[in-house]
């Protein structure tokens, strides 16, 4: 099999489509599992592939007990390979035209309270470099709400610390302006200040949070010193970076925010998204309905 053709792929989810780079990873990733499947099954070439091999990849998936959201992507990762090969003209019919998506149940995001938030915002030692760093985007994820690919991306331009808010590069290279709360500014102007250079040990850096060599931090590394925080905090509950995502966007609905401004804060091209966390704020009125009305 040639998979010269996944590297076309790529490139073209890159220039034209312009995707994130965790959507571009998943889709090779789900392309380069289809092709190994098939490959054993004694394919050879791209356009022999049919509309069967796409049920026995996809059967083969749920017998191995994959999450319904992984065939569901997966189903989206084929569709839109084949929908790329036929364009450029490798292949003559799409084997995935019939295929249909399977309906996902809607699960409702984990999301902390304010006493876990202070807990987990509490736990970064501010006697040492690296606490004052970790602190400080802790306080813009819960801040902002922004996604953990976003704040490991942040560059010292982006941010403005007289006007308070920060320029953010989301999925799709799409910019967004969010506002700084005046905790998270005052965490900065100290962590900018004070620290970051002697973090850097000399060397130069455009990011605005940099790991313990002075290279720019990354998203393995982040959710490495977020697990640590969780763990330290006692929280029971598992927390990731986007969980402190939630977390933004459900305490703002608490306090009467409305939903096309969390939309734009979180950088949802489609409302839809947003939407769940009306089921959020709907399922906190069933448990105290339940606790308090006599016939309940």
């Amino acid at each position: 099999m040639n998979n010269d053709y996944i590297d076309s792929f790529y490139n073209y989810l890159t220039v034209i489509k312009g995707l994130s780079d965790n959507t571009l990873e998943s889709y090779v990733r789900d392309c380069r599992s289809f092709i190994n499947f098939i490959e054993i099954s004694g394919v050879r070439e791209i356009n022999e592939v049919s509309h069967i091999h796409i049920i026995e990849y996809l059967s083969n998936l749920k017998t191995k007990s994959f999450k319904s959201k992984t065939i569901a992507r997966s189903i989206v990762s084929l569709k839109q390979y084949f929908k790329y090969l036929l364009l450029e003209k490798i292949i003559t019919s799409d084997p995935t035209s019939n295929i249909k998506s399977p309906r996902m149940s809607m699960t409702l995001p984990e999301v902390l309270n304010l006493n876990d938030i202070e807990r987990l915002l509490s736990c970064p030692d501010l006697t040492t470099k690296a606490g004052i760093r970790d602190v400080t985007m802790l306080e813009i994820l819960y801040g902002t709400g922004i996604r953990v690919s976003e704040l490991i991306n942040i560059r010292l331009n982006d941010v403005n610390l007289e006007l308070g808010y920060l320029l953010v590069r989301g999925k799709g290279s799409k910019e967004r302006i969010v506002p700084l709360g005046k905790i998270a500014i005052k965490k900065i102007q100290d962590y900018t200040k004070n620290f970051r250079q002697d973090i850097l040990k000399g060397k130069l850096s455009d990011y605005l949070f940099i790991n313990r060599s002075g290279g720019k931090m990354t998203r393995q590394g982040y959710w490495k010193i977020l697990k640590s925080y969780a763990l330290k905090s006692g929280i029971t509950k598992s927390i990731t970076p986007h969980t402190i995502r939630h977390t933004f966007a459900s305490h703002l609905l608490d306090r009467g925010a409305d939903l096309r401004t969390i939309q734009l804060l979180l950088g949802h091209s489609d409302i839809s998204s947003t939407q769940i966390y009306t089921h959020i704020d709907t399922k906190k009125l069933k448990e105290i309905h339940s606790l308090y009305h006599p016939r309940a």
